[in-house]
């Protein structure tokens, strides 16, 4: 079976178009027509791309370009997939079956391709690793890990777990991040608009006083004055700093010194610490329960912590581990990991009982980066009311003390 692309008119006579799963463009049509709709457009996708045409006779897409898959779309997908599995349904059927379920269209391709060569005899695993960056090195070996062991419907039910876990762990930093950037850009506008829109017009009338003005009114005028006259420039230095700190950070050295920056900043280092070493307990979780090898769940947990202080460290546990060592004491000797977790490893190490133990410290993790978080969002409002009507208290004085000497004047 492949997947057609169709474009027709329902019932109602309203243009509609999608994808559907069938044998052939004659079998779409049928079942499209079944469905109530009259088809006026199907052509068969393959490998993502339409086949409709040789040279220069073809059409371009641009929502195609767009499309991406995201780990909310690959949890679902996953659990779908389990349940089938675990039901007893084979491998094949489970995918047609899922093809039918998934919503996402460029995830949809994607398993068209995974069903055509679990149907040539590959395995999953093999099969998902044509699709590496969008699956990622952790989900492919654990199900090349659940398919040799032979509970892929287990493993498939964890691989669930932890993508949920860490989309929802990504959206309350998402969310709390969001108001702050918020405020700050009303509070950035206001305070633009202050500069460039009320204070010159007052300028004008503070000129025909033929007075020296105070000080701090000098200084707001000058401050208005070159936010219009010299934006461009500001524009062009912002641009500069954000390139060069962007070209910087690809090197080497960069990275790692910015990598260490993340995890020193007063709060927003704790919070890094905090979200990096949460992942890195429940990666490593996840993928020792489902039967990988210590050493390639190492390797991969090497690459999911995404920061390259941590990473090294990692990276030298692993070591410690090939010449039948425990994995605590590198993690303590780099000093990058909290205490609690050194704790907890060695405990899990000498009771074989890691995997709850790590677990256990993932979910301590996530309540405390949540509880900081909300203290953060919390604090930060007043923080900006007062800093915002601060600057506009300030604008306010340096306008009304002029005023108050005309007045003084006059009497």
């Amino acid at each position: 079976m492949a997947v057609y692309e169709y474009k027709g008119l329902d019932s109602a006579g309203k243009e509609t178009a999608g994808l559907v799963d069938a044998d052939s463009a004659k079998g779409a049509r049928n079942k499209l027509r079944r469905q109530g709709v009259f088809v006026t457009d199907v052509h068969e996708q393959k490998g993502g791309k339409a086949t409709r045409g040789k040279g220069l006779n073809f059409e371009v897409d641009l929502s195609k370009v767009f499309q991406r898959v995201g780990a909310e779309d690959i949890a679902t997908m996953t659990g779908q997939l389990s349940t089938l599995i675990g039901a007893g349904i084979p491998m094949v059927e489970a995918l047609s079956a899922l093809i039918e379920q998934v919503e996402n269209p460029a995830l949809k391709t994607i398993l068209v391709g995974v069903r055509e060569d679990v149907n040539q005899g590959s395995s999953l695993a093999a099969s998902l690793r044509k699709n590496i960056k969008i699956f990622g090195d952790l989900y492919v070996n654990m199900v090349a890990a659940g398919e040799q062991s032979g509970a892929l419907d287990i493993v498939l039910k964890r691989l669930m777990n932890y993508t949920e876990a860490q989309v929802r762990l990504r959206g309350k930093v998402q969310s709390a991040l969001m108001y702050p950037l918020l405020m700050g850009t009303v509070a950035t506008l206001i305070i633009i608009g202050l500069f460039v829109g009320v204070i010159p017009k007052i300028r004008r009338i503070f000129e025909s006083f033929g007075e020296a003005l105070p000080m701090i009114t000098r200084v707001i005028l000058a401050i208005s004055d070159g936010i219009q006259n010299y934006w461009w420039a500001m524009l062009v230095g912002m641009i500069a700093i954000v390139y060069g700190v962007f070209r910087w950070v690809r090197t080497p050295e960069g990275r790692r010194k910015w990598h260490n920056y993340q995890l020193t900043l007063p709060l927003i280092g704790k919070v890094n610490r905090l979200v990096a070493v949460s992942r890195f307990c429940r990666t490593l979780s996840t993928l020792l329960d489902s039967g990988v090898p210590i050493l390639t769940a190492v390797a991969i947990v090497q690459t999911v912590v995404e920061n390259d202080v941590l990473a090294e460290a990692i990276g030298n546990a692993g070591k410690n581990i090939r010449e039948g060592q425990s994995i605590a004491g590198p993690l303590k000797e780099s000093g990058q990991f909290p205490p609690m977790v050194i704790h907890m490893i060695a405990i899990g190490e000498k009771t074989g009982e890691l995997e709850p133990m790590l677990s256990k410290v993932a979910d301590a993790y996530d309540q405390q980066v949540e509880n900081i978080l909300s203290a953060f969002t919390s604090l930060l409002e007043p923080i900006l009311i007062v800093v915002l009507g601060g600057i506009v208290a300030t604008v306010a004085v340096a306008i009304m003390l002029p005023m108050l000497n005309m007045t003084q004047m006059i009497r």
